[in-house]
């Protein structure tokens, strides 16, 4: 799948907010830390080209706005991600996800329009039955050149990780590989209008700017998810 047009809009939590980022995780899963500050990403984009391997992408199913909240996670070593909450404007893959990989998705009523200046006008609402309610309204682009992030840096510690974790129940951890080019990052600039993503999710943000990166397009392959040890 292609992401496209993808904004990180990531922000240390508040103080006792690392606690609660620890406490969410599941058995085997440890919260990471970039000098020492635990960070919550706020990601939209718009995936494109979906297929599973060996079919060919959907026009209609296979591309839509999507939304994430995500933390930073190590499982014995091995760094990841680990989904607090994921937005989607298709059904389909909302069902998919749910049941193949256990993830928390959600349907949501959504855009993401190009602008003229070569930014992006992006709106999600939550409409998913019996989730707890949750909106991003924002415009961003752009504001630099692309770059790889350097090993050591906060841009390399959020975004180069190939393992995404989710909770199956019963003490079951599951494991999906991702392989990825590395990030062509560019600086970003965004007016945020609402957003109550990480309050949804049980999480507080601090009264400060967040980190904005932006990146044009990204081709990631996902592995099946696979059972590991906690």
């Amino acid at each position: 799948c292609s992401w496209w047009t993808r904004t990180a809009s990531c922000s240390p939590p508040t103080p006792g907010a690392a606690d609660a980022l620890a406490a969410a995780l599941p058995p085997g899963l440890e919260l990471d830390t970039h000098d020492g500050r635990a960070w919550l990403g706020v990601i939209p984009f718009r995936m494109s080209g979906v297929r599973l391997r060996g079919l060919p992408a959907c026009p209609g199913p296979g591309a839509f706005p999507e939304l994430n909240v995500r933390t930073y996670v190590r499982h014995r070593g091995r760094p990841g991600v680990w989904f607090s909450s994921l937005d989607a404007a298709s059904a389909v893959a909302v069902g998919v996800a749910r049941r193949w990989f256990r993830l928390p998705y959600f349907r949501a009523a959504m855009h993401c329009r190009a602008l003229p200046d070569g930014g992006i006008d992006y709106a999600c609402r939550r409409t998913h039955p019996g989730a707890p309610p949750a909106e991003l309204r924002a415009s961003y682009g752009p504001d630099g050149s692309p770059a790889a992030a350097l090993p050591g840096s906060l841009e390399h510690f959020l975004v180069e990780r190939y393992s995404l974790f989710a909770d199956a129940g019963g003490g079951r951890l599951l494991r999906g590989d991702i392989d990825h080019r590395p990030w062509p990052l560019q600086p970003a600039r965004a007016q945020i209008e609402v957003n109550s993503m990480a309050a949804a999710a049980g999480f507080d943000l601090p009264d400060e700017a967040p980190r904005l990166h932006f990146v044009r397009r990204l081709d990631v392959r996902i592995g099946r998810p696979r059972r590991v040890e906690p």
